[in-house]
């Protein structure tokens, strides 16, 4: 195998496909990036056996082949050449080391076998449809925040994409929850994604995809089975295997008779829960919402540094209910607020139940937060 590619273009597509690559291992062939160049194209792919990243980039071909290379120390070589150098690879075959050379430097790489590279490409995956890549961005953003960390529950380990009907509308729709919150985000349902089974998408697949779709404008190209999931960003594949496991009903944890409104102007209220939370050391930061007509009181207590307080009357705040106080965790309040673009809507019950959190100017997007004692 011989080759010479841009370095401007080889880095791009190291960045994409080493970062699916486990820092520690006990499989030293998955700490390799596998690069198969031919007819003028070179194919960069890397495994966790878990995803996938295939990602193919022009090149000068000189000698077709395939070889493998440790994906962390080809990514630190090709990210400290001089901008503008042109590389030029040669691997004679077998256990012969890689030779790269730029300009005047050049180095060589122990390789490993093609052979033992995995492949995750069997199976057929025989439903099919196109997103625009700034829906799926929408999804995962409005998300994500609310996927559980917890292990145990693994089931929970990702967003769970699925076909739902909404007043007769069909939509894909996207949940994650984590017991504490609910994230529920919906768009229009894709034409063939009608027949699609409901997938767990794993946390890392997720946050892979969301780095990928940050340089695509297009349609992004979704293909899936029971148990796989392929994306197609432009020139870039990732495939993922899917969460096996049922996720919970969501929908009969989420409220339907809380009568209590109340609307606030969400940058206001964003940082005034950010100012009283800083009085508290704990990790929980529990933060009250006191409540009486047009007037919301929000107080965090320390044992150790004492209390605050902040007020926000009627020019930030709609609220004509019976006076109300709840508390709920400052980082769970702003992680919400963080993905609501016009006002904060609250939808209380009492000061106990689930509450209901909606955004004014995106009525696609419906959040569930558990309170807690304060």
């Amino acid at each position: 195998m011989k080759f010479k590619v841009d370095r401007a273009t080889l880095l791009k597509a190291l960045t994409h496909v080493q970062s699916v690559v486990e820092k520690r291992n006990t499989i030293p062939i998955l700490a390799n990036v596998m690069m198969a160049v031919k007819d003028g194209k070179l194919t960069l792919t890397a495994t966790d056996m878990e995803i996938a990243v295939v990602e193919h980039v022009p090149a000068q071909s000189l000698r077709a082949g395939a070889t493998t290379a440790p994906a962390a120390t080809l990514f630190e070589i090709v990210r400290k050449l001089p901008e503008g150098a042109e590389i030029e690879f040669d691997h004679a075959g077998g256990d012969a080391p890689l030779a790269l050379r730029a300009g005047r430097y050049s180095t060589s790489m122990v390789v490993l076998p093609v052979d033992d590279f995995p492949s995750m490409t069997a199976g057929s995956l025989p439903h099919h449809f196109n997103v625009p890549a700034q829906q799926l961005r929408a999804l995962i953003d409005r998300t994500r925040f609310a996927i559980s960390t917890e292990e145990t529950r693994y089931y929970l380990n990702g967003i769970y994409l699925h076909a739902a009907s909404m007043d007769g509308r069909r939509m894909l729709r996207a949940v994650a929850t984590d017991g504490h919150r609910l994230a529920r985000v919906e768009e229009e349902l894709p034409e063939g994604a009608g027949s699609m089974p409901g997938v767990i998408i794993p946390r890392k697949t997720v946050n892979e995809l969301r780095k990928l779709l940050d340089e695509s404008s297009g349609d992004v190209g979704v293909s899936l089975s029971d148990t796989r999931i392929l994306f197609e960003v432009g020139n870039i594949a990732l495939t993922s295997k899917l969460i096996d496991g049922t996720f919970p009903e969501y929908e009969r944890v989420i409220p339907q008779g809380n009568d209590k409104i109340l609307r606030v102007a969400k940058k206001e209220f964003s940082d005034a829960v950010a100012r009283v939370a800083a009085i508290s050391q704990e990790r929980a930061k529990p933060v009250k919402l006191s409540l009486s007509k047009d007037l919301l009181t929000l107080s965090a207590t320390s044992p150790e540094q004492g209390t605050a307080t902040e007020e926000l009357d009627s020019d930030r705040v709609t609220y004509d209910e019976s006076p109300l106080e709840i508390g709920f965790q400052a980082r769970y309040l702003n992680d919400i607020t963080d993905q609501i673009v016009g006002e904060v809507e609250f939808c209380f019950a009492d000061g106990a139940a689930p509450t209901v959190v909606r955004d004014t100017a995106d009525p696609s997007a419906l959040y569930v937060l558990m309170p807690m004692r304060v």
